[in-house]
């Protein structure tokens, strides 16, 4: 599982480095980034998660 992230449309919440910071981290300019190339297994939970709760529906899942 990979994602992505529509940096155009973050606000920088910082919802999904709270929920997933195995995945997401908040950069420089206070938007979210990934920091990996795969989500690791044990983190896909929480990187759903993520994804459902970005208030601006910015993270895309790419299975």
């Amino acid at each position: 599982m990979r994602v992505k992230i529509d940096r155009e449309l973050c606000s920088g919440d910082g919802i999904c480095s709270e929920l997933c910071p195995e995945v997401f981290e908040l950069d420089d300019e206070n938007k979210a980034t990934v920091i990996v190339d795969e989500v690791p297994e044990d983190a896909e939970d929480a990187c759903r998660d993520a994804v459902d709760s970005c208030p601006e529906s910015c993270i895309e899942i790419e299975e």
